[in-house]
Formats: structure tokens, C-alpha cells, sequence
């Protein structure tokens, strides 16, 4: 999704632990009463601050961290352009008028055997669009645009955006939660080690939440991918959406080796050993859906 949003549930975490390390070092917002209690509402609050602020750094960061990590090659649309090159910002920049979009967004393509594609950015206005070389040399033209709408719509459709607002709800909880079960356990050892404790057990808790509660950003972003295809059918038509997904039923395997699940949840079909863990839905069933 623009989707996918999602990717960036490795810098969410990474973020949202920095800063709750910082915070928790520096004392700053304690929510610790004299008497040794929780100010329930006062940590509520410094959830919220913490947890919308990894979201949002995330969010901000989308954009130069997938180019970074998938080393993506930027196309300069007044520049020389092979034909390959000029085809894809041609159907970015053509689908992109035909959603309303009033600002281009980049395009770039990223060296891989996979094929596949993917859409992000912190908004609207800079956002980007990204294409594996291996669906320019796999795919036809009636595929390339079929991926090229559903990357498209996941942008018009502002789900980077929306996934953020729902990963800073989800990091509330996360650290709301684990600083309440941190101060439990902090609670049956000497007063010395209570400190000690207390730290060491907010990490743990606060990544074990954030696993927990990736699955509910997971099952948003296999929601919002039914979402793209319809959108993506309305751009570039239901039977080149529909050939799109097909063509890619047959390269599901073909994924880059080694790669960060950060990034394969940014791309329009992600193949996952768990459902529960998966970012994009089945294949068949978008399918399908457009029917």
C-alpha cells in the first residue's frame, strides 16, 4: 500500500523504542505517583505522545528509506529515458492525472529478478511509485498498468496516511500497556532492582506488544489491498487490473532473497508462511473480488 504501509512497521518499532528509551532514561513525563502508583491518565497521555510520534517519523522517513533500501533509481522525467524507462513514467504520470492527483509523483526503478512494484511516501504531494526490472522485462504492457493503477490508488487513496494514524493508535497501546505490566512485575523484586527491572521489562514488553500488534496494521493492510484493486480496475480498467494479478500468480515465488519484510509489505503481492502475518491477501481471492 501505498501501501503498505506497513513497511515501515520495522522503523515504527525501531522509532518507537528509541524514543521510549530516551524518555524513560531522561524521566521525562514520569507517571509514577509519590505514593509508588500509575497516573493512569497522565500515562495514557504520554502514550499517545510517544506513540504518535514513532508513526509519524516513520511516516516522514517512508520515502528515503525505501529508496535506500531497495535502491531505487529515481527517473528525472525531463531527462534521457530508455524506452523501458519512459514507458513506466508515462503510465505513472497518466494515471496519476486520471485519480486527481495534483502533484507527480517520483517514479523509480529498482534492480531485481522479482516482479513486482510498490507505492509510498508520506503524502500525496511526495510520494513515489517504484518498479521491480524484472516485471518490465516479465510482465506486458496490459500487466505493467494493472500494477501501475493499484500503486497508483494506493497513493489517491492516502492509505500511508491512514496506516499511520492506525500504527500511532496501535503504539499507544503498545506502550500504555507495557509500561502497566513493566511496573507489575518491577513490584516482586528488592527495591534495589526495581529500577533495573522496570527498564529491562518496558523493552520486552514494549517489543513483544509490537508484535502483537502488528497483526491488526497486518489485517488493516490485507484490507486496504482489496481497496487498491478496485481502484486500480477504475483507473486503468477491470480487465487489465484482473491480468495484472493473474501475471502475477506467476512469479509469487520469485521474491528478492534476503529481503527485509519492511519492505516486501510495500509492494503489490507479498508472499507470507502465515495469513495472520500476511500484508496482502490471496491472490485468488483478489481476483475474485473484481469479478
Amino acid at each position: 500500500m501505498g501501501k503498505r504501509i506497513g513497511y515501515f512497521l520495522l522503523t515504527n518499532i525501531l522509532v518507537l523504542l528509541t524514543i521510549s528509551i530516551i524518555f524513560t532514561i531522561t524521566g521525562a513525563g514520569s507517571y509514577i505517583t509519590a505514593a509508588g502508583g500509575i497516573n493512569f491518565g497522565q500515562l495514557l497521555i504520554f502514550s499517545a505522545i510517544i506513540g504518535f510520534s514513532g508513526a509519524l517519523i516513520s511516516l516522514g522517513m517512508s520515502r528515503w528509506l525505501a529508496k535506500r533500501m531497495m535502491g531505487v533509481q529515481v527517473l528525472d522525467p525531463n531527462g534521457p529515458l530508455s524506452e523501458d524507462e519512459l514507458l513506466v513514467v508515462e503510465k505513472v504520470h497518466r494515471l496519476s492525472r486520471a485519480a486527481g492527483l495534483m502533484h507527480m509523483p517520483e517514479v523509480g526503478i529498482y534492480h531485481s529478478p522479482e516482479v513486482n512494484a510498490f507505492a509510498t511516501g508520506p503524502s500525496k504531494k511526495r510520494s513515489m511509485v517504484a518498479v521491480s526490472s524484472g516485471l518490465l522485462q516479465e510482465m506486458d504492457d496490459t500487466a505493467i498498468e494493472g500494477v501501475i493503477a493499484h500503486e497508483v490508488a494506493h497513493i489517491a487513496n492516502g492509505d500511508m496516511v491512514t496506516m499511520t494514524l492506525l500504527q500511532g493508535v496501535v503504539n499507544t497501546f503498545v506502550v500504555f500497556l507495557a509500561r502497566i505490566v513493566a511496573f507489575a512485575v518491577s513490584r516482586f523484586v528488592r527495591d534495589e532492582l526495581a529500577p533495573i527491572v522496570h527498564f529491562i521489562a518496558i523493552i520486552v514488553f514494549q517489543l513483544v506488544f509490537s508484535i502483537l500488534g502488528s497483526l491488526v496494521v497486518f489485517a488493516y493492510s490485507r484490507h486496504r489491498e482489496f481497496h487498491a484493486d478496485r481502484g486500480g480496475a477504475d483507473l486503468a480498467g477491470k480487465d487489465k487490473m484482473r491480468h495484472a494479478l493473474e501475471s502475477l500468480k506467476q512469479y509469487t515465488n520469485r521474491m528478492r532473497q534476503g529481503e527485509p519484510e519492511s519492505i516486501a509489505t510495500l509492494k503489490i503481492n507479498h508472499k507470507s508462511k502465515s495469513a495472520l502475518f500476511s500484508t496482502h491477501p490471496d491472490l485468488d481471492e483478489r481476483i475474485k473480488r473484481l469479478s
